[in-house]
């Protein structure tokens, strides 16, 4: 297996939520010898969880939903949550090794605006449809960079919208620092931001002058460019103190990002809602 924190990388991509978490497919070593580890070869990693989330991307509403947590390795086939959604980091894993490469495809369904619209003036714009986007990542991941267990991991995200809904192009780059602070606990900074194409920010951001009339927000035409920032702070427990014996798994996440360009300046965030945006999770999992 490729370093991975598997704690981690369950809190995070378990996130079965319309949005675009701020951290993405992370891979560190557990602190242990591989060999030791649960994780060696094929494992699973299965649970359940609960997420405050905004509404939509730019609400200062929030919701309660489920998380269901699902990943794992098959085959050298690492397998991960793309919330909601997955992706398979195709390229074998190399054992001992300082850096590694990270490529395979991603899918991702998206479900922002759809339902569980809290505002009702952004409910009177009407639903919109569900996005399904596919396309490649890649990466590289540094290991051992101040001890023996850390790494820094740089990876992208190329995502076009193949059900007919954005029918744009969204960018994700990301970069993550992992370290466990002990045996039983890991931890994890992330980095990360989000461009979409035109298409996109039209799509979820600008105003008709339909859409207008429905609400009275102003008509808006929003173009792309870099849709937010942000930072998560992500904490793996295990249960009986090993991470590396698989069992049972608490998971706390907490993240920050702010909206920018024509995303931030559209009334469904300027005016009915905020460009902060807050997102806390925690959860239980079980690996074997």
């Amino acid at each position: 297996m490729k370093n991975a924190n598997v704690l981690c990388r369950t809190a995070l991509f378990s996130l079965g939520l319309g949005i675009a978490s701020p951290l993405l497919a992370q891979d560190a070593p557990p602190p242990m010898p591989v060999e030791q580890s649960v994780f060696d070869g094929d494992y699973l990693t299965a649970g359940i969880g609960v997420a405050a989330v905004p509404s939509y991307e730019g609400s200062d509403d929030y919701t309660i939903s489920p998380l269901p947590v699902i990943l794992g390795s098959f085959r050298g086939v690492d397998f991960q949550p793309r919330g909601p959604g997955v992706a398979f980091d195709v390229i074998p894993d190399r054992q001992g090794a300082k850096v590694d490469f990270i490529f395979g495809p991603v899918v991702r369904a998206r479900f922002d605006r759809q339902n569980s619209i809290k505002d009702p003036v952004v409910r009177s714009l009407g639903k919109l449809d569900v996005a399904v986007e596919l396309g490649p990542f890649a990466g590289v991941q540094v290991n051992r960079l101040l001890n023996p267990y850390d790494s820094l991991t740089a990876q992208v995200d190329l995502r076009w919208d193949v059900a007919g809904a954005h029918d744009g192009m969204v960018v994700y780059p990301s970069l993550t620092y992992f370290t466990p602070l002990s045996r039983g606990v890991a931890s994890s900074l992330t980095i990360s931001a989000e461009h979409v194409d035109d298409d996109y920010a039209d799509y979820y951001y600008s105003i008709s002058p339909a859409g207008s009339v429905a609400s009275g927000l102003p008509t808006f035409a929003a173009g792309g460019g870099w849709k937010n920032v942000g930072a998560t702070v992500l904490t793996g427990i295990d249960l009986d103190g090993d991470i590396t014996n698989g069992g049972f798994g608490l998971i706390v996440l907490g993240s920050y990002s702010r909206m920018l360009g024509d995303p931030k300046r559209s009334p469904v965030t300027s005016i009915r809602g905020s460009a902060d945006q807050w997102f806390g999770a925690i959860g239980i999992g079980y690996t074997f």
